[in-house]
């Protein structure tokens, strides 16, 4: 990956899009993973061969989203 390093806050109404660019005579193609909001798109541009790379992205997202529910649940708790 190339460097840059931002941040943005994901809000319950924040979008995730795959956009598919199909390979031409001087490109291999490509995927765009664009996730983003009313103010802020990121896109991820992934080659051929980088797929397990998108794996990775997708099953570090989950423990992130299984931390949150836990958080969540951990909060509810607290409140009763």
């Amino acid at each position: 990956m190339q460097t840059l390093t931002t941040s943005a806050h994901l809000e319950p109404d924040t979008t995730a899009r795959v956009s598919r660019f199909a390979p031409t005579v001087d490109d291999e193609g490509f995927v765009s993973l664009r996730i983003g909001g009313a103010q802020l798109d990121i896109s991820f541009i992934a080659r051929p061969g980088t797929a397990d790379t998108l794996r990775a992205i997708a099953r570090a997202a989950e423990e992130a989203a299984t931390i949150l529910d836990r958080i969540t649940d951990t909060a509810a708790e607290g409140a009763a």
